[in-house]
């Protein structure tokens, strides 16, 4: 009965967690030229990735008292810190450079994109909307093609047809409870998981005059069985409790300029459109271990991120830094030092992240790479290299031997049921196609390319890659190129 409340409240909580209460209250009817200011105001807010950040980013963790705080702002100046203070009241480690919440929830926004998109993206999804607040299930009972099951006794007993389902149980959450176990069913057979308002909506044959129905359970249920499971389900709809409330922080560093050079290249692939991967990708030429500090600014000045690490490795070494952005330009400052010879560089550069339009198309940045592989479960999302369930490690000079082998990654957004994915390779010597293909992804929210194409057809010498994606009518296209450089074994 328990799991029962519960998938219920799961369903009505996905429709409501992510709407905002009205910031202010009407006292008397507007006149339609104040109706028209107000709507015009709306859509300049809306128009700024604050906004999409608050309705979107971290629409099912922020709490009331926030939500009424943020609405309550007016300049993009107070919405810039009250973003920094969420972030650092939520930071499990304030005495360290890294937060572990911010990291991990934007790993599971981005986990919810590559696994349960289905025509919207996937964190708007119920199964999304699941994981991103409390991450994943201890298990995953999955039917993709329904089947033979076994109807409960309280449902009636029997056998029946299910549509697909998958069954998720935690054995714990926070202020809800132990074995709890939440339900998800595609009635429409289109990919696209709901929560069930009951345990038997998954019966395909519930509905089908022929089909041997599930006999009536009768019985009573007292006020205090429905009362307990309610009261504690209530939790589960409040965002999680801010263990920091108090924490301030300053940051304050300086990047010591020296010799030590460093090569780079920046991705950027987008998680919502308030928030931005930028995939920070080094080439370090070291005899040792590297110190390893990185400082990103906002063009005011104000320090929007900082990271250290220590580099290990012996000759050319590659290390990745992925850091969730806004849309806007910054400055990335890197400084490094070699500990063997105590030589040290520095690496400069404007980060200049794009803003994604939901209702256009859109791409990622192509990358390309010289591996690219799956990885294990346990370490999807997380990792460095690692986008979404893949493993793409960038060649970062863009220089391959004709023995390997070319990696391509691109994602791509937004497309329709008639979009259409052209690629070719051509040498920038004679101009001429060495390589020409296309394909049909077909109408979703996001559209991965993976491939990997040998060069030992292709003669030592310079090339681009290009990329056409239009949509159906031809009104929105996109031309991703990438160069790159062929040479003998």
């Amino acid at each position: 009965m328990r799991d029962k409340w519960l998938v219920l409240f799961c369903f009505f909580c996905s429709f409501a967690i992510a709407q905002a209460p009205p910031s202010d209250t009407i006292a008397k009817p507007l006149t339609e030229k104040q109706k028209k200011k107000r709507e015009q105001k709306l859509q300049r807010e809306l128009a700024t990735p604050y906004k999409s950040w608050f309705n979107e980013d971290v629409a099912y963790i922020i709490s009331d008292e926030e939500r009424q705080a943020f609405t309550n702002l007016s300049t993009d100046d107070e919405r810039q810190s009250f973003v920094e203070q969420f972030w650092l009241r939520r930071d499990p480690t304030p005495d360290t450079e890294e937060n572990e919440f911010k990291e991990e929830h934007y790993r599971r926004i981005a986990y919810a994109n590559e696994r349960f998109g289905s025509g919207i993206p996937g964190w708007k999804t119920d199964r999304g909307m699941i994981y991103i607040k409390f991450g994943p299930p201890d298990e995953i009972d999955s039917h993709p093609s329904g089947g033979t099951y076994q109807r409960a006794q309280q449902d009636g007993g029997g056998q029946s047809q299910a549509f697909p389902y998958e069954t998720w149980r935690y054995r714990y959450i926070e202020n809800i409870g132990t074995n709890v176990v939440i339900e998800f069913v595609d009635p429409t057979m289109s990919g696209e998981y709901r929560l069930t308002i009951d345990p038997t909506e998954k019966d395909a044959l519930k509905h089908t005059p022929l089909a041997p129905q599930p006999q009536q359970i009768t019985g009573a249920m007292s006020l205090r069985d429905e009362f307990d499971p309610i009261e504690r389900m209530y939790e589960l709809g409040k965002a999680p409790k801010t263990k920091f409330p108090d924490l301030r922080a300053i940051v304050s560093s300086e990047v010591r300029y020296n010799t030590l050079p460093l090569s780079a290249q920046i991705s950027f692939i987008p998680v919502t459109p308030a928030s931005i991967y930028a995939n920070i990708n080094l080439q370090i030429e070291a005899s040792g271990n590297v110190n390893l500090y990185g400082q990103i600014t906002t063009l005011s000045r104000r320090v929007a991120k900082t990271f250290e690490d220590v580099v290990s490795g012996n000759g050319p070494s590659l290390y990745q830094k992925t850091i969730p952005l806004p849309p806007g330009r910054y400055r990335l400052n890197i400084a490094a030092k070699d500990l063997n010879t105590g030589t040290s560089g520095t690496y400069e550069t404007v980060l200049d992240v794009p803003q994604f339009d939901e209702q256009k198309l859109a791409a990622s940045s192509l990358i390309l790479a010289d591996l690219m592989e799956p990885v294990p479960t346990r370490w999807v999302g997380s990792g460095q290299f690692v986008i979404g369930d893949t493993k793409v490690r960038p060649r970062i000079n863009a220089t391959f031997r004709s023995n390997e082998e070319l990696g391509i990654y691109l994602q791509l957004y937004h497309l329709d049921s008639n979009s259409v994915v052209e690629y070719e390779i051509a040498s920038n010597e004679s101009g001429s196609v060495v390589l020409h293909d296309s394909e049909k992804p077909g109408s979703s929210s996001q559209f991965t390319v993976k491939k990997r194409i040998p060069l030992a057809n292709l003669a030592a010498g310079s090339y681009t890659l290009r990329f056409r994606v239009a949509n159906g009518d031809g009104t929105q296209t996109l031309a991703p190129t990438a160069a790159f450089t062929v040479t003998a074994r």
